[in-house]
């Protein structure tokens, strides 16, 4: 796993960089799971009504989804990872894994996200029997990971599937359990409280040196389906809270979105959510959010 660069015959292979995949199996050769891909559809940013809800969306490279499984629920089972493999809906590698047939079960293959160092050969299994030992790639309840261990997908509620720390690089740390709730620390530092029912995955999430990639260039973000965004300061009045003025001006108030939504760091959390009263510490705050 590390960064590739390329010689600079052009000012975006100057600067720009790429995964050389090496946590991947065969990267030339292996190619994803049929049974496991559905159809991406492209909405453009655009919800069920045609209006854009999402700017600077559209366009991009055609993909297929990429069928992963975040519950885990078949325990007890031994799995073998068949391959490792790019998924291009994320940031992490997914690992592709193969259990026993059985008649209960459909299909035998399924995807989960691959955490840092599982490699094709290896043993993964999930459940709260004493079969399953905390190490990487395998998945167990709260109330059975020793604490200290880092851990990602991790449930918000027990039987939903994971949802937290899904990204590259990803992992929080458990310190704390007392009664039937369990203390994360995460990435950026918030710490929250979990029922220890939640289910989570040993191990860091894969692909850490992804936040290190330059892009290069304006083509490898259209490739993406992001198109160039354009200044709230350029634009009329009209159109956005921070445009108008003679000559270029500062906008005259913080960032926000052109219907007047904090845009960089303010607060926009409501705190009648139920989620609120399980963060103990919030994360710190950022240069332009609001600490009041």
């Amino acid at each position: 796993m590390g960064i590739k660069q390329y010689k600079p015959t052009s000012a975006g292979r100057r600067s720009g960089m790429v995964s050389d995949f090496a946590d991947c199996t065969n990267p030339n050769e292996n190619k994803p799971e049929k049974s496991l891909l559905a159809p991406k559809p492209k909405k453009g940013g655009r919800n069920n009504q045609g209006i854009t809800c999402v700017r600077f969306r559209g366009g991009g490279h055609k993909q297929r989804y990429r069928k992963i499984d975040f519950k885990r629920v078949r325990d007890e089972v031994m799995a073998t990872v068949i391959q490792v493999e790019y998924d291009p809906n994320r940031t992490s590698r997914i690992a592709l894994i193969e259990y026993p047939r059985d008649d209960k079960h459909e299909f035998s293959r399924t995807y989960i996200l691959a955490p840092n160092g599982l490699k094709a050969g290896d043993k993964v299994i999930s459940g709260e029997s004493d079969l399953v030992e905390p190490k990487p790639g395998n998945c167990m309840p709260l109330w059975k990971v020793p604490l200290g261990m880092t851990i990602h997908n991790i449930e918000m509620i027990p039987g939903k599937g994971g949802q937290i720390c899904r990204s590259a690089g990803c992992g929080a740390v458990l310190t704390a359990r007392e009664k039937e709730w369990a203390q994360l620390t995460m990435p950026s530092g918030e710490i929250r409280r979990v029922s220890s029912k939640c289910r989570a995955t040993i191990g860091v999430v894969s692909n850490a040196e992804h936040m290190n990639i330059s892009i290069g260039k304006a083509g490898r973000m259209r490739w993406k389906g992001r198109k160039p965004h354009n200044r709230g300061t350029s634009m009329n009045p009209t159109d956005h809270p921070l445009g108008g003025g003679e000559g270029r001006s500062k906008g005259g108030r913080n960032p926000v979105s052109p219907t007047g939504v904090p845009a960089k760091g303010g607060k926009t959390r409501h705190d009648r959510k139920p989620g609120g009263k399980a963060i103990i510490r919030r994360r710190p705050a950022g240069p332009f959010q609001n600490t009041a």
